[in-house]
């Protein structure tokens, strides 16, 4: 039986985190935001590759991945590293990210999925008809752009898994993708083949954030309360409560726990979530002389180029065992190193403004972990690199755990 909750704090102002304060607020519970930056959407969400990729939901961990893995560790591929180390807690996560490299478990997680992402877009879209929001929203389509043969047969056995979706995709040769995005033209190495996906979005996570945000203060009557950390939060029988470092105390029916890969309140709290960090980076620059109008993946140099109004942003890499969000110079000339050689004329590099990292909060299944383990707390957490694309998705499940299903 679900216990209904008239009053709740989130903590974690992010995507996932103002996706679930909409979705409690749309059911009438009273919000309180509260997030230890000073606004709405500036951790990972910040600059991550503003792909909503509802379609692309392949786990990391997959039965390819197991014969990279000795390269990996010994730091020979640059887009993707694990640096092993004896934290207990990276010590479970990458025995069970092991388990999970199986195409057994991969087909089973990739279909867990994919049915996350898929009600995050019809989630979206409501939202949209319903409140206009600014934040470069744009349907363009997508193109992941294939290398291999290895990479090719991949693909083709994701879209075997979602054929009864009946989704609009389909491998294209690269004359007809160049036609379509005549940017891939500009670049000397050729990929074998493409995956055309025209339904797919892309959006700036950071303003959609803020945007959604003053919508859930001035219709919703959202409060918040930014620049605070939490020292504590505590569970009780009539509720919860929070204290900060200058003693002040807040009480409510229900903690949201949307706190991305920071995991010091999941630990206080004794949560068994199977989370770790894996750092990305990304650039941000002036649209260069060929940009891309179509969202790309490129799967050879672990890299998306996304064009946000008059900016085109390129993130990427996967750094596995790095704790801090600090960016590292040698990553982000050996990302800025790759889009040249991938797109040359795709941005401005030399005038990029934006240069950051991030902290993705992995699970070893590379699937959200949604409860609601107390009846004063609920969590949404473990995105991995698909926050943006399956926040308004988790958002409307972990609030249907806190508000029985009514009438919206």
């Amino acid at each position: 039986m679900v216990l209904r909750v008239e009053k709740a704090i989130v903590i974690g102002a992010g995507v996932v985190g103002v996706a679930t304060a909409y979705a409690l607020a749309r059911r009438g519970v009273a919000v309180t935001m509260i997030d230890q930056r000073e606004d709405a959407g500036l951790g990972t969400s910040y600059a991550n590759g503003g792909q909503l990729s509802y379609l692309y939901t392949g786990p990391l961990a997959n039965h390819r991945l197991r014969s990279e893995l000795p390269g990996l560790a010994l730091h020979l591929n640059p887009a993707f590293r694990i640096r092993l180390h004896t934290d207990p807690d990276f010590v479970r996560w990458i025995l069970s990210f092991l388990r999970n490299c199986t195409r057994s478990r991969y087909r089973r997680n990739n279909a867990s999925a994919l049915e996350i992402t898929l009600e995050s877009r019809l989630a979206m879209l409501s939202l949209l008809q319903k409140h206009a929001l600014d934040f470069d929203y744009q349907v363009k389509g997508r193109m992941q752009l294939l290398y291999t043969e290895k990479a090719i047969a991949g693909v083709k056995e994701h879209l075997e898994l979602k054929r009864k979706y009946e989704e609009d995709e389909r491998l294209i040769s690269f004359e007809d993708a160049a036609e379509l995005e005549p940017a891939l033209t500009s670049a000397d190495d050729k990929p074998l083949k493409v995956l055309w996906s025209p339904s797919e979005a892309v959006g700036d996570a950071s303003q959609f954030a803020r945007s959604l945000l003053e919508t859930l203060k001035t219709d919703y009557g959202v409060e918040t309360l930014f620049g605070e950390r939490i020292l504590q939060a505590n569970l009780h029988s009539s509720g919860a409560d929070i204290r900060f470092e200058d003693g002040r105390r807040l009480d409510t029916e229900l903690l949201a726990l949307c706190t991305g890969a920071d995991r010091f309140l999941m630990k206080q709290l004794g949560l068994d979530v199977p989370l770790y960090p894996m750092k990305g980076y990304s650039i941000t620059a002036p649209l260069g002389d060929a940009p891309p109008n179509i969202s790309l993946t490129d799967t050879k140099r672990r890299l998306v180029f996304t064009r946000l109004g008059d900016r085109i942003r390129i993130a990427g890499m996967a750094d596995l065992g790095w704790t801090h969000d600090t960016p590292d110079p040698a990553r982000l000339r050996v990302l800025t190193n790759s889009a040249i050689e991938a797109l040359p004329a795709a941005a401005a590099y030399e005038r990029a403004t934006e240069l950051w990292a991030g902290l993705r909060p992995m699970t070893p299944d590379s699937n959200p972990r949604i409860a609601r383990p107390h009846p004063a707390l609920i969590y949404n957490l473990g995105h991995g690199m698909l926050g943006w694309t399956m926040a308004m998705g988790t958002g409307e499940r972990a609030a249907k755990l806190a508000v029985p299903e009514t009438d919206l």
